[in-house]
């Protein structure tokens, strides 16, 4: 379950964790400043600085690189992220969908560094 959601905006170097109101079920909600155009989120765990991958970020058991999401997309019709972590044979059991202003990000514990620990 996440314990934190680092996020940034427009490419700058601050990370706001208090832009995030997390819910007990590892949801959030995400409020962005109005001059906002894009932004990059994380979910941490452990209460650590250990982040989640991203799923649409990443191979199966690779690790990720950083992604910018358009609040211009997000806004008028909501964006469900895709979700590399898992087989196409299960991606159907997962299949959600967003409104207007959602945005749905899958993510996963890095294994390979799980695995060294």
């Amino acid at each position: 379950m996440p314990t934190g959601f680092p996020v940034r905006i427009d490419h700058q170097s601050s990370v706001h964790n208090e832009w995030v109101r997390p819910n007990e079920d590892g949801t959030a909600q995400l409020t962005l400043p109005n001059e906002a155009s894009v932004f990059m989120i994380h979910a941490t765990y452990d209460s650590s600085t250990e982040i989640y991958l991203n799923c649409d970020a990443v191979k199966r058991y690779q690790t990720a690189n950083p992604r910018w999401y358009s609040v211009s997309d997000i806004a008028p019709k909501g964006q469900v992220a895709q979700n590399g972590c898992i087989d196409q044979a299960h991606e159907d059991k997962l299949r959600t969908t967003a409104n207007p202003g959602e945005f749905v990000l899958y993510v996963r514990k890095d294994w390979l560094k799980e695995a060294t620990n």
